[in-house]
């Protein structure tokens, strides 16, 4: 029992050795050699590495897209008779991320709160009065944004512009209101 495992290995490798004919290790590569040729050719792996890299400017591309910056909300500027687009140069949110945050909330419920409006025939006089309020503020802000980009930013003009956005935010939530106090007077009556 005291055998070392190491030398029983070590003599059956040397026994099977021997069961081998010479030259049977070179006869099997010459056959494998004529049976499968050594060169797959360049075409072979020109196609790998063009798949792989397609599979890499495809997974970018995805990435970028799913993972890309978001789309940043624009300012819109209400006017009596169209929305314009807000003039190009610095604007509240080009000034803090926290000022950008402030702007684009009050812009987007702006928005919102015109989206939300239903004009008929029975309120569109009280509309035209509101969007000429709101026209009005609109110019307001046109003039501070412009104030702004030639002077700089200061406390003062930074606090008025977002003034006139609560402003303007408050005047369509008013609107709305009286809109559904004439609805309701309306239906009031009919009943």
């Amino acid at each position: 029992m005291g055998q070392d495992l190491r030398e029983l290995f070590e003599e059956e490798r040397k026994g099977y050795r021997q069961l081998l004919k010479k030259g049977h290790e070179d006869r099997f590569l010459k056959k494998l050699e004529t049976e499968m040729p050594k060169s797959a050719g360049f075409g072979f792996n020109f196609y790998k590495i063009s798949a792989t890299i397609l599979v890499l400017v495809s997974v970018g591309i995805y990435s970028y897209n799913y993972f890309g910056a978001p789309e940043e909300i624009k300012t819109t500027i209400v006017s009596k008779n169209s929305v314009l687009e807000k003039e190009e140069g610095i604007s509240l949110g080009d000034l803090s991320p926290d000022l950008k945050k402030v702007e684009n909330y009050y812009v987007a419920n702006i928005n919102l709160e015109l989206s939300d409006l239903q004009i008929s025939e029975e309120n569109k006089t009280m509309v035209d009065s509101f969007m000429e309020q709101l026209g009005t503020l609109n110019e307001e802000y046109e003039i501070l944004n412009k104030e702004l980009n030639r002077i700089g930013p200061n406390d003062q003009t930074i606090s008025a512009i977002i003034k006139n956005l609560q402003l303007r935010l408050q005047l369509l939530q008013k609107l709305k209101k009286k809109i559904n106090q004439l609805k309701s007077s309306k239906n009031e009556q009919v009943i």
